[in-house]
């Protein structure tokens, strides 16, 4: 079974992979392309995915195996990405200032 730091860290990869592909104009990533990109196995990526679709931060057409077909943020996803990257600029800005002070 998958300890809670790896689903944790596999929804994670599963949002950034996501966002960056919106970054780029491709809003919806095949299961596939995603599974590779990932080296996630498929019972890893669907549990991602299915927690990520019910929290409603991603959209996913299912096979008929239960394996993503397209998947994709939703809005609140892509919100909840942002405000996680401008989280991160702030606190390398912040860590950026305080080196130079400290020089």
């Amino acid at each position: 079974m998958t300890k809670l730091h790896e689903r944790k860290h596999n929804r994670e990869s599963v949002l950034r992979s996501l966002y960056e592909a919106a970054e780029l104009n491709r809003p919806e990533v095949s299961g596939s392309a995603l599974r590779t990109e990932l080296g996630l196995p498929d019972e890893d990526l669907f549990a991602a995915c299915a927690f990520l679709a019910d929290e409603g931060l991603i959209s996913v057409d299912w096979t008929s195996h239960q394996t993503p077909a397209a998947v994709s943020l939703t809005h609140e996803g892509i919100r909840l990405m942002e405000e996680q990257e401008e989280r991160e600029e702030q606190e390398e800005q912040e860590e950026a200032e305080k080196t130079q002070s400290d020089d």
